[in-house]
C-alpha cells in the first residue's frame, strides 16, 4: 500500500484547482443567461430564475463550518467536481426536452449548491497546502486562473456554442452539445484532481470537536459580526454599491443578442462571446489590476471614491447603445470593454472593503458572511431587472440603472470619512 502524497509541486493543482472553481460560478451566473435567452425566455424570466442561482452563494457561510467539521477538505473537493459534472450534463441532457426550463434549472441548482460547497473546500485546501510564503506568492496565479475560467466559459464557450447554433441549425442541439464538453471537462478534472492533489497532514477530520461546540462558535462568528461598529453604513455600502451593476449584469446578454426591432443590437452569439465574454473579461481583468497597484501605492481611502464612479458612471454607454443601436461590432466592443474596465477596476474597492471590516478575531469567518451580503447585493436587486426592462424598455431600464447608481456612490463617500489613510497601502 502507497503512502498519500503530502506535498506535490503547487504549479501542479493551483492552477486546475481554480480554474474548476471559477467554470461552475460562470456557467450558472453568464451562460445560464445567454443559452435561455437563445431558447427564447422573456427577460423578465431570465433575470428572475437565474438571480434566484445567487442563493447558494449568498448562504453557503451557513454550512462552511460543516465542511470543515465532516470529512476533509480534499474529500470534499473530489466529491462536488463529481456533483458540479453531473449537473453539466443533466442540463446537456435536458436541454432538447418540453419541459427543458424546469428541468435544466434544477440542475442549474445542483451546480450552484455544489460550486458554493466547491469555493469553501478549496479556498480551506489552499491555506492547508501551501505554507505562508507560497499562499503569498500564489493569490495572483489562482486569481488569474479564475479569470481565465471566466474566458473560457462566457467567451470560448459562448463563441463554440453560437459556432454550433450556425452549423447545426439547431439552437437546442448546439447548447446540449455545449454542456456535454463541460461536462466532460469537469469529469476529467475530477479524476485528475484525485489523483494530483496532495494529502496535507493538517487536513483531517476535525474529531474533537463536537456538534455542540461547533454550533456555539458559529452562532458567536455571527454575533461579533453583527456588533461591528457603524453597521448600518457597513450593510448601505454591502448592499448598495453595485445596486445598479446587479441590474445591468442580468440584461447585457440579452440587449446585445435581442433583435434590432426589440431594441437590442441584434448581434449573434459568437459575436456575444467574443465581445462580453472574452474582450470584456480582459478588460474587466486589466481593471483589477490597475486597481490593485494603485491602491498598494497609495491606500484605499485615496482611491475608494474614484472606484465607486469607475464601476457606475460607464453604465452610461449601455444608455448610448440603446439609444444609437449602433451595428459596427467595433464600437459596441469598445464601449463593453470600458464598462468592463471600470468594473474590474471599481470592485477592487469592495473586496478590500470585507477585508476592512473582517479585520479582528474572526477573521475568515467574518469574510465569509461579508461575501454572503456581497451575493444578497447582487441577486435580490437583479430578480427584477428582467421585468423593468420589459416595462421600461431598454434605453430608459439603462437610465434608471444609472440612477441606481447614485446610493453606491454615496456610501462610498461616507465609508472614505472613516478609513485610515494607511489601510491598503503597501508598507
Amino acid at each position: 500500500m502507497t503512502t498519500p502524497t503530502t506535498k506535490r509541486n503547487p504549479w501542479s493543482w493551483i492552477p486546475t484547482l481554480y480554474f474548476a472553481e471559477g467554470l461552475p460560478y460562470v456557467a450558472v451566473m453568464t451562460i445560464a443567461v445567454i443559452m435561455y435567452k437563445r431558447l427564447g425566455l422573456s427577460n423578465t424570466e431570465i433575470a428572475l430564475y437565474t438571480s434566484w442561482l445567487y442563493l447558494p452563494w449568498t448562504i453557503k457561510p451557513l454550512w462552511s463550518p460543516f465542511v470543515d467539521l465532516v470529512k476533509t477538505k480534499r474529500a470534499w473537493i473530489i466529491a462536488m467536481q463529481g456533483f458540479i459534472a453531473a449537473g453539466f450534463a443533466g442540463i446537456a441532457f435536458f436541454i432538447p426536452t418540453a419541459h427543458y426550463v424546469q428541468l435544466t434549472l434544477a440542475f442549474f441548482w445542483l451546480l450552484a449548491f455544489s460550486s458554493a460547497t466547491h469555493d469553501i473546500a478549496a479556498d480551506g485546501f489552499y491555506m492547508l497546502g501551501l505554507n505562508n510564503k507560497e499562499q503569498s506568492f500564489f493569490v495572483g496565479i489562482r486569481n488569474t486562473f479564475y479569470r481565465l475560467a471566466n474566458i473560457f466559459g462566457q467567451g470560448i464557450l459562448v463563441m463554440l456554442a453560437g459556432w454550433l447554433e450556425t452549423s447545426q441549425n439547431n439552437i437546442p442541439l448546439a447548447w446540449s452539445i455545449t454542456f456535454y464538453l463541460l461536462a466532460g471537462l469537469f469529469l476529467t478534472l475530477t479524476i485528475y484532481h484525485r489523483l494530483i492533489l496532495p494529502h496535507p497532514d493538517s487536513d483531517i477530520k476535525r474529531r474533537g470537536l463536537k456538534p455542540g461546540k461547533l454550533l456555539g462558535d458559529f452562532l458567536l462568528t455571527f454575533v461579533t459580526f453583527f456588533q461591528k461598529k457603524n453597521l448600518g453604513l457597513m450593510f448601505f455600502f454591502l448592499l448598495t454599491y453595485r445596486l445598479g451593476e446587479s441590474q445591468l449584469a442580468k440584461i447585457a446578454s440579452p440587449f446585445l443578442l435581442d433583435t434590432t426591432d426589440k431594441g437590442g443590437l441584434g448581434l449573434s452569439t459568437a459575436t456575444v462571446g467574443m465581445i462580453y465574454g472574452t474582450i470584456g473579461v480582459i478588460a474587466l481583468l486589466l481593471g483589477g489590476i490597475i486597481s490593485g497597484f494603485l491602491v498598494s501605492r497609495d491606500g484605499f481611502k485615496k482611491w475608494i471614491l474614484p472606484m465607486a464612479l469607475a464601476i457606475n458612471i460607464p453604465d452610461l454607454l449601455y444608455v448610448w447603445m440603446a439609444a444609437a443601436t449602433p451595428d459596427n461590432p467595433i464600437f459596441i466592443a469598445i464601449c463593453v470593454a470600458i464598462e468592463q474596465l471600470g468594473y474590474g477596476f471599481g470592485f477592487t474597492a469592495y473586496m478590500l472593503y470585507l477585508i476592512y471590516i473582517a479585520e479582528g478575531e474572526h477573521k475568515t469567518a467574518h469574510y465569509a458572511i461579508g461575501t454572503g451580503f456581497m451575493a444578497l447585493g447582487m441577486m435580490i436587486p437583479g430578480m427584477p431587472a428582467g421585468w423593468i426592462q420589459e416595462h421600461l424598455g431598454y434605453t430608459n431600464f439603462f437610465i434608471w440603472v444609472c440612477i441606481c447608481t447614485l446610493p453606491g456612490i454615496v456610501a462610498s463617500l461616507m465609508i472614505r470619512n472613516r478609513l485610515e489613510d494607511s489601510f491598503g497601502k503597501k508598507q
